[in-house]
């Protein structure tokens, strides 16, 4: 069951309130007031408790589950043992993102200033926000309402975040403009210098970088990811954005909406993405490149050249999936001759 030290439970819920709550339907009417107090793995799950089966391959290992009750498909339903309720679902893991939802609340800390911060007397901070322990907050700052700034985060002058946006510990902001309902999470820096030099008589002369980071609404950060801000156009983070951890964004990148960046991706300057593509972890591409609406790149896929809307591709340098998996196969052929 999940640790009610780091997570507030909600529960307990009846059968029939999960199945209101997932969109599920209840193969037995007569359990709908059982009661459930908390979720888990179908491996750990025991009584008073449910799980979730939705993986074919993991049909043998459903035979075991001792959860009061498991959500799953149609098609499975019969894999689950007589003695767990069943609530079937068109979608387990949407029931499952939806029931976490509603059994489960991170811990938030209740609207304070904390004395140690130091909060310039221009910035303005919106009301039900906390600011915790020697945050930094330049002059001008304006903070929307009900915002969450964990230890040790500075906001320089001149940034405007929106409300209902939480920055980690330690996360770094500056030159940037963030929308509503965002997630900074810990060690983040967003607004730094980019890396643009020019030689000038033998040395590298530091290019001026002008620019903001422009972050929409309902965006994540992940911790100690890289946003560098603009060298004259802006950096540019769409609506709905997925950044995992370790991620570094160059200058003036522009984003759609809904795009994926997972770890340790790195995207050189003035790239154009268009909406929802996805870039697997460690993912590379080389500056100036346009990436089409829904484009998919395969994980540690070295991107050289523009990628079509819709294309997927893969491998070093990167190339059609359907070619990458030709040239393997060939490959495979010539070593085994």
């Amino acid at each position: 069951m999940v640790d009610k030290t780091f997570f507030e439970n909600n529960g307990p819920f009846s059968l029939q309130q999960i199945a209101e709550i997932c969109g599920a339907s209840l193969a037995d009417k007569s359990k709908a007031g059982v009661m459930i107090a908390g979720m888990a793995t179908m491996a750990s799950a025991g009584e008073d408790e449910i799980c979730f089966f939705y993986d074919k391959k993991a049909r043998e290992k459903a035979q075991e589950i001792k959860a009061s009750a498991c959500v799953t498909t149609e098609e499975l339903a019969r894999y689950v043992p007589q003695s767990t309720v069943v609530l079937v679902a068109e979608n387990p893991k949407l029931a499952f993102l939806k029931l976490s939802q509603e059994f489960y609340q991170e811990y938030r800390p209740k609207p304070d200033i904390a004395s140690t911060a130091r909060i310039h007397p221009t910035a303005i901070i919106g009301q039900g926000t906390y600011i915790g322990d020697y945050v930094v907050i330049g002059e001008n700052v304006v903070m929307g309402e009900n915002c969450v700034v964990e230890p040790g985060a500075v906001i320089a002058r001149g940034c405007k975040i929106g409300s209902n946006v939480k920055i980690g510990a330690n996360a770094s902001i500056a030159y940037a403009v963030i929308g509503d309902n965002c997630y900074i999470f810990t060690g983040a820096r967003i607004g730094q210098d980019g890396f643009g030099f020019m030689m000038v008589d033998g040395q590298h002369k530091r290019i001026p970088q002008l620019g903001r980071v422009i972050i929409g609404n309902d965006v994540e950060v992940g911790a100690n990811t890289c946003i560098d801000r603009g060298a004259l156009d802006d950096t540019v983070i769409g609506d709905g954005m997925r950044i995992d951890n370790l991620v570094q964004v160059a200058h003036n990148d522009k984003f759609g909406r809904g795009c994926i960046l997972v770890a340790q991706a790195g995207i050189a300057g003035s790239c154009t993405f268009g909406d929802y593509v996805v870039c697997g972890g460690q993912t590379g591409f080389a500056d100036h490149l346009n990436i089409g609406s829904q484009a998919q790149i395969a994980s540690q896929s070295g991107v050289m050249r523009d990628v079509a809307p819709g294309e997927v591709v893969m491998g070093y340098p990167a190339i059609k999936f359907k070619d990458f998996m030709r040239q393997v196969a060939m490959l495979q052929k010539a070593l085994h001759k």
